[in-house]
């Protein structure tokens, strides 16, 4: 089992990535689409349908021993007082354990605006054909995809579009 996961870990930090790249997903003005998701208290399960719109939506894809992502997650939250009107979803189809470990980590019970799910069915990174990690997907306050990225992201510039 050790093995599977170092292997894991190891063949999904190949596709971590340092800069920023917007990708034509073709889902360009399309809703988030519906899918469900593990809670961190390990039984409560979401359907993404059932995100509240009103406030635009940052769904972060990571994995949690990606470098990129975990520098993505501290830039995040070194400018959460910005973001406080977006609600974030980090989501991950990781292991249980290590995502669990992620969220404390970097103490993310903490934050209102942030969720922090396993996508046990891997949906998410299938439907978007996510070429690597982090992937941050941007939607409006309707659920509607304006924008998907590829590599880290700063904050100012999630800011701005989700609210554009």
């Amino acid at each position: 089992m050790k093995k599977i996961i170092l292997f894991l870990a190891l063949a999904s930090t190949v596709g971590c990535r340092d800069h920023k790249n917007e990708i034509k997903t073709g889902f360009e003005g399309k809703p988030l689409p519906s899918f469900n998701v593990l809670l961190m208290d390990s039984t409560t399960k979401l359907n993404t349908e059932n995100i509240p719109s009103g406030e635009p939506v940052v769904v972060f894809y990571f994995n949690p021993y990606c470098p990129f992502c975990r520098a993505q997650t501290e830039e995040m939250l070194g400018n959460i007082k910005s973001l406080k009107n977006i609600r974030f979803y980090l989501v991950s189809n990781f292991p249980f354990e290590m995502i669990k470990k992620y969220y404390s980590d970097f103490q993310l019970n903490k934050y209102s605006n942030i969720t922090v799910v396993q996508d046990y069915d891997a949906y998410f990174g299938n439907y978007y054909k996510a070429p690597g990690v982090p992937y941050i997907a941007i939607y409006n306050k309707e659920k509607i995809l304006k924008k998907a990225f590829i590599g880290q992201l700063g904050s100012s510039d999630i800011k701005s579009l989700s609210v554009e």
